[in-house]
């Protein structure tokens, strides 16, 4: 297959990797204009043209997809599939309809649950015991084409979006050359989505990272996992804004909500509206992530303190 593949982030540069290991031709790769990060704000590549870069593809970085002159350049690179994974552009029918066989997505959940921008961190927000990964046909709707093929993954407890998005993607890269590779892909086996069990994954909102200790044990440690590890769940201490990391609930404690119930080598045992969460990680602004026993030898807490103001 001589593919077109579009993505932006880690998980589509791992797709993008056994694409380009495997027997099918990478003829040009899409990605998002460079963005500018971290403290001096300066424009980096995204992880997808770093390696594209590496093996000398031609990259595209255009703003949008809807400029006819993009659209042309696209239909001189004759590709046979169009591979999108986490790519961030709206991807105009026109362009859908450009590659031979159309345009088939990696999408990181079981469809039709979460459809849209943030499937795995709204997953575990959810409380949801397991998702998994689509290779599905693409439309003009958002993730709503039929599925080519699906597998699920079981969502541990200790699992935060950083490690369930290993997992996935993984998965997802295997699954992508498996798809190019099999007859379904050219012919019409495909699985229309079911009309039931319609939900979508909104982008994330900074809001939704601060931790409000009246909610419960179960609400706090699932948000602490599912912001780890960007943008990291937050909370206040004296005045002072603190990321928690690495959370989990226990069992029996309880307390006024965002008071500390114990604090040493072990964790921070902080109170919520029901029940408690032990934490073992913490981030000062500005600083890195440390586990408790270091982080203790720089502020002192004790059991009485109170987090969230």
């Amino acid at each position: 297959m001589r593919v077109i593949f579009a993505g932006t982030p880690e998980f589509a540069a791992k797709a993008l990797v056994a694409v380009a290991d495997s027997h099918h031709t990478v003829q040009a790769v899409l990605t998002q204009p460079d963005r500018p990060a971290g403290r001096g704000m300066k424009l980096l590549p995204s992880a997808v043209k770093k390696f594209a870069l590496s093996r000398g593809f031609p990259v595209l970085q255009p703003a949008t997809l809807k400029d006819d002159s993009v659209q042309q350049t696209l239909r001189e690179f004759d590709a046979d599939v169009l591979v999108v994974a986490a790519y961030g552009l709206l991807l105009p029918q026109a362009v859908l309809d450009i590659p031979r066989f159309g345009a088939i997505n990696i999408h990181a959940s079981l469809l039709p649950r979460w459809r849209g921008a943030a499937p795995i961190q709204r997953a575990i927000l959810a409380g949801d015991r397991e998702t998994g990964i689509c290779i599905m046909r693409m439309d003009a709707g958002l993730d709503t084409g039929p599925l080519l093929k699906a597998e699920r993954l079981a969502i541990a407890d200790t699992d935060t979006a950083g490690s369930l998005l290993d997992r996935l993607s993984s998965m997802g890269a295997r699954m992508i050359v498996a798809a190019l590779d099999a007859t379904e892909l050219v012919g019409q086996n495909s699985i229309p989505q079911s009309s039931n069990g319609v939900t979508y994954a909104k982008k994330l909102e900074k809001a939704e990272a601060q931790i409000s200790w009246e909610k419960s044990s179960d609400e706090i440690w699932r948000q602490i996992r599912a912001f780890d590890p960007a943008p990291g769940a937050s909370t206040t201490f004296r005045g002072e804004s603190l990321k928690l990391f690495r959370a989990e609930r226990v069992p029996g404690a309880g307390g006024a909500s965002g008071a500390v119930i114990a604090a040493d080598s072990d964790g921070i045992v902080i109170a919520c509206g029901a029940g408690s969460v032990r934490i073992s990680e913490l981030q000062r602004a500005g600083g890195r992530r440390l586990p408790v026993v270091e982080f203790l030898r720089g502020i002192q807490i004790a059991e009485g303190d109170t987090f969230g103001s």
